[in-house]
């Protein structure tokens, strides 16, 4: 029998899986169900390192966000934000800057209802339910808010789900619609999985989210550099994310991240 929970928008079906929840259950979020955590323990067969994979994209958003205030942003957009867990975007800038404005985009019903929650009666962070690989929906969605101001800088962030969008939603023209709609200075922080770490793993993982609504399109260095045109990669480039700018002298074994990450700025 499908769950039903209060948090839970009418309408959703809880025996179907989805990567949002499966990425909740692997950082140990209780917004979840029996089919996610089916899924997500078959996906653990397939990679085991696969909760260090998703602690280890946890961080590098931090660190991501971190480095974008260090450049002077102040205002974020968060595409494919998924379901809310501690150390949001929100949560991160507004330590540096309690000004801070973010709008979350996402299209799944449990991941947007949850956010809702999160941030009523916040002024300066709201969430939109559209599909980020439909830019020109997205955009005006975000406009509407009147939350940011896209003739300063922003902080364009798609972390952890671009290995969602297949070749066919032609990815580098989505990536160019949000570089064109933002100004100099904006920056992109980009992380997604890849078929040049752990290669037999992710043929693994490839093979086991077939069977989700979320199938994945893992990407070589050479594919994810080639999104960036148009912005400056910042040093050290695409790399596994515990060597993108680690905070700690002792780093996770950058051969098995299963996961590259780089943050470029638009000049």
């Amino acid at each position: 029998m499908a769950e039903r929970v209060s948090w839970v928008p009418v309408g959703v079906d809880t025996g179907k899986p989805s990567a949002a929840r499966l990425y909740d259950y692997l950082l140990d979020g209780g917004h979840n169900f029996a089919a996610d955590r089916a899924l997500a323990e078959r996906f653990l067969r397939a990679q085991p390192n696969g909760r260090t994979i998703a602690r280890l994209n946890r961080a590098f958003l931090r660190r991501a966000v971190l480095f974008m205030m260090e450049c002077g942003i102040r205002q974020f957009l968060d595409l494919g934000s998924g379901i809310p867990t501690v150390g949001n975007v929100h949560e991160i800038a507004r330590k540096a800057d309690p000004e801070s404005r973010v709008v979350y985009v996402d299209f799944e019903e449990v991941a947007v209802a949850h956010s809702q929650l999160i941030l009523e009666g916040d002024p300066c962070a709201e969430i939109v339910q559209q599909d980020m690989t439909e830019p020109e929906a997205v955009l005006r969605a975000v406009r509407d808010t009147g939350l940011l101001d896209f003739t300063r800088p922003v902080g364009v962030l798609t972390v952890g789900v671009f290995h969602f969008v297949p070749p066919e939603a032609d990815p580098a023209s989505v990536v160019a619609a949000y570089r064109d709609a933002v100004p100099a200075g904006s920056c992109l922080a980009f992380s997604q999985f890849t078929q040049d770490l752990q290669p037999e793993e992710m043929a693994g993982v490839v093979e086991v989210m077939k069977k989700s609504q979320n199938p994945m399109f893992p990407r070589t260095r050479e594919e994810i550099e080639a999104l960036f045109a148009g912005f400056e990669l910042v040093e050290p480039g695409v790399v596994p994310l515990p060597l993108w700018r680690p905070e700690d002298t002792k780093t996770d074994d950058p051969d098995k991240a299963g996961i590259y990450g780089a943050v470029g700025r638009k000049v």
